[in-house]
């Protein structure tokens, strides 16, 4: 059984500030039709035979990854939360050991969730050619044909021949400077290093066992007493917590003897930085890439984004990233991408939000947008999905004003339960248990106003869940 294997627990930093701690850039579109995770999971079903895959994502994105597997018409799939990141070995073992109770012979397609693939015909092809090695108990890596010099990728140097555009890894070769990356492509014997790989599960765990014994201890025990949850499969924090932080590469491939690697062409980009991202886009006549409101005047090479309704206009600059959300704009140098991650370093250094939560926040009853905020008042827009609900809950420091903007709300007050629709209004009192639930098939919109002496998001205490966190 083939199952692919989608990681998708990285927090995409250098994409700030439409990429964040509680929204990484893999459950955002950024290009093409879906976000990058749908994607990623629309690619695996045009391989024949090919199972439900797995997931394995921070116990943060539980519902972004739930949700997004919904809307791609992924049922039954398993989703193993970690409530800690540990790299992607420790990742990738929790995925095999997954595999495993489904089938003792399973092949995982290890695939990040946030890559680009513009080639699928090329990428599926490379698929099957790597089937024949992986069954034969090669731990197969796809490298991506380099096109030009990248600084920003480690490379693998391929060897002998093993079978079908299949060869031998004769070394992994670290991130170079530029003149060794011209090197590289120029000798044509280095491929850049993808992070995708294809092995039997039961490989896997047998290499991790002989080279991180420890590691692989500590996963099992983590995941032998986890427990499901919904849809979830929840890892024990206080044992995974133990593991060592390590990846699959330094952790497997660069000691085995046993690792192969499959070149391939498939327009491929980790959507690392805005510059990948500018690179990987169409461009206008004069090398822009532009998405939302812009406009450009004398502007050439730069990459221009509006998420949000302010129109973002350039004149006489090259080679720029501009990039606006509704609270926050980067303006950087296109060869400087690679350092917007020290923005968010500062950000947190300073104890701002700024770099974890969007202004529209999403929760798996729906979203909440903060439009407005004083010392002792808050104004927000909340979309609950319809047939949704909120928990029933109490706050010790704010009442609540909630106007129906569009929807029908289903209303708990105390002892009262009661029905809004289209511009009635409610009151919740300080110290009320109340909740808010959809019982709609549209989606219900409504202005929330705060007002109180403390109006933070941990002002709350849940009664009743049904998404757990009670």
């Amino acid at each position: 059984m083939l199952i692919p294997l989608i990681l998708s627990g990285g927090s995409g930093t250098r994409l700030w500030p439409v990429s964040r701690r509680n929204m990484p850039k893999q459950f955002l579109s950024l290009t093409g039709e879906g976000t990058l995770f749908q994607q990623t999971v629309a690619r695996t079903r045009l391989l024949p035979e090919v199972a439900a895959p797995i997931v394995v994502a921070s116990e943060d994105h539980r519902f972004l990854a739930a949700d997004q597997l919904l809307e791609s018409g992924i049922e039954g799939s398993n989703i193993v939360l970690e409530p800690v990141a540990r790299n992607t070995a420790p990742a990738i073992a929790l995925g095999a050991l997954k595999a495993l109770e489904r089938d003792p012979d399973a092949l995982l397609l290890v695939l990040p969730a946030d890559h680009l693939i513009g080639d699928t015909r090329s990428f599926t092809t490379a698929v099957q050619q790597a089937l024949p090695a992986a069954r034969d108990g090669w731990l197969v890596t796809f490298g991506i044909r380099p096109d030009r010099p990248e600084t920003g990728f480690g490379y693998i140097r391929r060897a002998e021949s093993i079978g079908e555009n299949a060869y031998r890894v004769a070394q992994f070769v670290e991130k170079p400077d530029q003149t060794t990356a011209e090197t590289y492509v120029s000798d044509g014997g280095y491929d850049w290093n993808s992070g995708m790989f294809l092995f039997r599960a039961s490989r896997y765990l047998e290499e991790l066992d002989q080279h991180a014994p420890d590691m692989l201890a500590t996963v099992r025990a983590a995941y032998a007493t986890g427990h499901r949850d919904l849809d979830f499969v929840r890892v024990d924090k206080e044992a995974f917590t133990k593991v060592p932080d390590n990846s699959i590469d330094y952790a497997v491939m660069e000691k085995t003897s046993r690792a192969a690697v499959i070149p391939v062409s498939c327009a491929w980009s980790d959507i690392g930085s805005w510059s990948a991202l500018w690179l990987s886009g169409q461009h206008d006549e004069q090398g822009n890439q532009r998405e939302g409101d812009t406009l450009a005047v004398n502007t050439r090479n730069s990459l221009l984004r509006s998420h949000d309704r302010h129109m973002i206009a350039t004149v006489g600059v090259d080679d720029l990233i501009v990039v606006s959300t509704p609270d926050a704009t980067l303006v950087a140098h296109r060869d400087a991408a690679q350092d917007v991650k020290k923005v968010v370093d500062q950000l947190k250094a300073s104890g701002r939000t700024e770099h974890s939560f969007h202004r529209v926040v999403h929760r798996p009853w729906g979203s909440y947008d903060s439009l407005e905020a004083g010392g002792r008042f808050q104004v927000k827009r909340i979309v609950v999905k319809p047939g949704a609900s909120l928990s029933l809950q109490k706050h010790h420091h704010r009442a609540e004003h909630w106007i129906v903007v569009s929807g029908t709300a289903e209303v708990t007050c105390d002892e009262k339960v009661f029905l809004l629709t289209e511009n009635q209004s409610t009151y919740i009192p300080l110290g009320s248990v109340h909740r808010l639930r959809n019982p709609g098939k549209v989606a219900l919109e409504l202005i929330e106003v705060q007002s109180g002496s403390y109006l933070g998001e941990d002002d709350i205490v849940r009664f009743d869940d049904v998404y757990g966190r009670a």
